[in-house]
């Protein structure tokens, strides 16, 4: 499955004061200036999410490193842990039978010769 799937936004895109950004393209292969990029936002997993204030230096950064990051506002955020919970959330417990399924009982049938 596409990482970026994962991450599709569940709620209407608004502003937010925060952002959440979550790698999701490793570093190796990158350029050294990418990699101090995402050192310098505090990402160095992948799948890991962490929390930005929304300001200009940080778009700029974000904007920098854009294929390996996904970003999202806070209210997308919440909406997918929140989906991601339901999912993992308990079920009650299938329950299966072996014990033979009991015999249709005859309906009373007319017998043939006593009208």
């Amino acid at each position: 499955m596409n990482a970026f799937k994962a991450f599709k936004a569940q709620v209407p895109v608004a502003w937010s004061p925060n952002l959440y950004i979550t790698l999701v393209r490793g570093m190796p292969g990158t350029r050294k200036l990418h990699r101090r990029t995402l050192e310098a936002l505090r990402l160095r997993k992948c799948n890991r999410t962490v929390m930005r204030w929304n300001t200009p230096t940080v778009r700029g950064m974000l904007q920098q490193v854009k294929r390996l990051v996904v970003v999202e506002t806070e209210e997308m955020y919440n909406a997918r842990k929140e989906n991601l919970a339901k999912h993992r959330a308990l079920r009650p417990p299938l329950v299966v039978s072996h014990a033979p399924a009991p015999a249709p009982t005859p309906a009373a049938a007319p017998v043939a010769g006593s009208a």
